[in-house]
């Protein structure tokens, strides 16, 4: 099953950060080097002549389908990871290839979870499930503005406490792509939602990793609570 065009880039339109001066603290020579890195990335547009980004998701598919063979990279195939057409690269317009390496990091670095989430392997779940594809695009966009990770320096609370975060382990947004990925699942489930209700549940789901990030003994990506559901 596949989304509308609107589950792209425009679900979190409605959600404000909250900013607050008050709250701001220097950032250290490494967080500043670190956060440069990954605004640089935010801004790199997928790019469907670039052999880098091809082979990046031909990589992705090997990982999801490795006893699949890929026709090419334009195919009917690419629905069976939920993707909204046969050309992956048009729903990549939302978030840019960030989301492309979000989500082969997630299949590389916990496999199990990645195979669990894409087949929907847990739980009584509905008829309409969600897109698995389309749903990373949307978690690594709602996790961008979450952060405030376009502005010089984030000035919301999770945002400049994600800092510490990333201070600690440059991989630190990566991780927690895959975090809120299964944090994301989990109220999925919780919530017996189906197809219609994702961005009710995305934005639940939203709120809790904004109550996590705000906690004040969260000085590393693995004290997140939630970081635990990768473990499971």
């Amino acid at each position: 099953m596949v989304g509308p065009r609107s589950w792209i880039g425009g679900i979190f339109n409605r959600s404000g950060n909250k900013k607050n001066d008050k709250f701001q603290y220097p950032l250290s020579p490494l967080q500043e080097e670190r956060l440069q890195r990954l605004q640089d990335r935010i801004h790199i547009p997928y790019d469907e002549m670039c052999i880098e980004h091809q082979e990046a998701l031909r990589a992705l598919w090997d990982v999801a389908f490795p006893d699949v063979e890929l026709k090419g990279l334009i195919s009917e195939q690419w629905k069976e990871m939920g993707w909204q057409g046969a050309n992956p690269s048009t729903d990549f317009r939302g978030c840019g290839f960030i989301s492309l390496e979000n989500l082969l990091f997630f299949s590389r670095t916990f496999p199990a979870s990645f195979r669990r989430l894409l087949w929907k392997e847990g739980g009584n779940r509905a008829t309409w499930e969600y897109p698995f594809a389309v749903a990373g695009i949307n978690i690594s966009y709602m996790l961008i503005q979450m952060l405030d990770l376009k502005s010089a320096k984030p000035k919301c609370i999770p945002g400049l406490n994600f800092m510490r975060l990333l201070g600690e382990n440059e991989e630190a947004f990566d991780i927690l792509f895959c975090v809120t990925f299964e944090l994301m699942d989990a109220q999925w489930l919780a919530m017996h939602a189906s197809y219609m209700e994702f961005n009710e549940v995305l934005q639940v789901t939203r709120e809790q990793l904004e109550r996590e990030l705000s906690l004040e003994d969260i000085h590393r990506i693995e004290d997140l609570p939630a970081y635990n559901l990768l473990l499971l």
